[in-house]
């Protein structure tokens, strides 16, 4: 499976998180977060959050999962962050599924994530990137606070390594305070430069003549 864009679907997602987030300044980035993820029919989407951090792009992300039929979680790093959090949730009529802990622990317990934000000015967001369990059909890894400077350098520095999981396509986007967004395909199981050259050359046998014949592939 890969991932397939639903642009109907995104628009849905992206008016009713306008509506949600109405008393809300500067929510420009939520809105577009939230259209992502509900066009990409994101099933589990996955945030980190600090103590203080702004709630709005959470809420965006709730309406991207009732949308998808999926599940959204946050991870919060202690019990005030999650007390504060769940408060502030209510607030806007909404009920989330918070889990406590180290984000870089947590992700590892959730398999099959379509779709990740992170905070890019948090030491630990390179580390959760990479502990990150996606689905077979890869996911989209959004940075927020990003420098474009370093933008494409370092997400393609964290996946186009030679391992499982290969960048398609990225892109830095100057809203709020800069977004750096990637689509992350799953690499199958033995592919690279081993399947390349095992899969290069069919054998094929005539049957009347009994020749063998090497066609390439």
């Amino acid at each position: 499976m890969k991932l397939v864009w639903s642009p109907e679907m995104a628009a849905k997602a992206f008016m009713d998180t306008v509506k949600s987030c109405e008393l809300h300044q500067g929510s420009s980035v939520t809105e577009l977060i939230s259209a992502m993820a509900a066009g990409w029919n994101a099933k589990l989407i996955v945030e980190t959050l600090c103590r203080g951090g702004v709630i709005t792009t959470s809420i965006g992300l709730v309406v991207a999962s009732t949308h998808t039929c999926g599940r959204h979680v946050c991870i919060v790093p202690d019990e005030d962050s999650r007390t504060e959090y769940v408060a502030a949730m209510e607030k806007s009529g909404m009920s989330p599924e918070v889990v406590v802990g180290e984000p870089e622990m947590v992700v590892k317990e959730l398999d099959f994530i379509d779709f990740l934000v992170v905070d890019s000015r948090k030491n630990d967001f390179v580390r959760i990137l990479k502990a990150a369990k996606f689905g077979g059909r890869g996911a989209v890894v959004v940075c927020k606070n990003a420098n474009s400077r370093a933008a494409d350098f370092r997400l393609r520095s964290l996946f186009d390594d030679g391992g499982s999981r290969q960048i398609v396509r990225s892109v830095f986007l100057p809203v709020g305070n800069g977004l750096d967004i990637a689509h992350v395909a799953a690499v199958e199981s033995g592919s690279g430069s081993d399947k390349v050259k095992n899969k290069r050359w069919i054998k094929r046998v005539d049957r009347q003549s009994g020749e063998e014949f090497l066609i390439r592939k």
